[in-house]
């Protein structure tokens, strides 16, 4: 069975129901062309001065870096894109608060072995969460078309409801096949990889960027990825999910319980710390 796909149209309760089914969902071509063009021009040139992974899970011949919310504006949209953070909110709809998790091109170049396939949330120094708790949603943005043969990512789909610590294979796995401007929205808990670029001349780059409950540590330190001068510039909904508000009651305030979105734009501050859902 392959991942449901859904127009960039669909509903949230149809996308969330299929993500709490599966593990996994394709939403179709939700950026245009001009975007797309937008984010590759601002992408490409830092890529290219990257180095690649010194060990086989971040991968020998795949290209990583974070700190897109400065070094590439135009990431700042799918990081607040309406249907993302709605189907997030439902996901962790317990949560006080979430928050941005982290920010990451990813260029898989050609002939690179797959991935391990991995759960995300084993991040989080492998602690294993009740089963059917979940702690994060993440979302792969397709730069490029996601194929089988240059490293689409592979989900075992359902896996959102199985055990912890399983090995599973890639033969267990379906591929993330999308066209550029797609994106894949996955769980935390959804056992996953990257895929294998059997081309010879064919790189896949996709945008990482994911979410988790407001009480957890980020990923991505977002304070100290993204320049205080930057931050000066950015919205209140970015910078309160960027993490400049309390993650639950007390955590994350500065000196006399002050609103931590003061230190950056003081107009934006409150008493209690936190912004509405987004």
């Amino acid at each position: 069975m392959g991942l449901e796909h859904f127009p960039a149209t669909a509903s949230v309760e149809h996308v969330f129901a299929a993500l709490q089914r599966d593990g996994a969902v394709i939403i179709d071509e939700v950026l245009d062309e001009p975007t797309l063009r937008g984010l590759r021009s601002e992408l490409e040139p830092v890529l290219a001065k990257t180095a690649p992974g010194t060990e086989g899970f971040s991968g020998l011949n795949t290209r990583r870096f974070g700190s897109l919310i400065e070094r590439t504006p135009s990431t700042r949209q799918l990081v607040m894109h309406p249907l993302i953070l709605d189907v997030t909110n439902r996901l962790l709809s317990d949560a006080t608060a979430i928050q941005l998790h982290l920010t990451q091109a990813i260029c898989i170049g050609p002939n690179s072995p797959a991935q391990v396939i991995h759960r995300d949330q084993w991040a989080f120094d492998f602690f294993e969460f009740p089963s059917g708790y979940d702690v994060q949603c993440n979302t792969i943005w397709a730069i490029t078309d996601f194929t089988e043969q240059n490293g689409a990512t592979r989900v075992v789909v359902g896996s959102n409801h199985g055990a912890d610590r399983q090995r599973l294979e890639q033969s267990d796995t379906v591929g993330a096949t999308m066209r550029a401007g797609s994106v894949v929205l996955y769980t935390g808990s959804v056992y996953h990889g990257g895929g294998p670029n059997t081309t010879d001349d064919e790189t896949r780059i996709g945008v990482n960027i994911t979410y988790n409950r407001g009480w957890l540590r980020q990923e991505e330190n977002q304070y100290l990825a993204v320049s205080q001068e930057c931050a000066a510039t950015l919205d209140e909904p970015l910078l309160r999910l960027m993490g400049y508000q309390k993650g639950a009651y007390a955590l994350g305030y500065i000196d006399d319980l002050r609103d931590p979105i003061s230190v950056v734009r003081p107009e934006f501050a409150n008493a209690e710390g936190f912004a509405a859902k987004q």
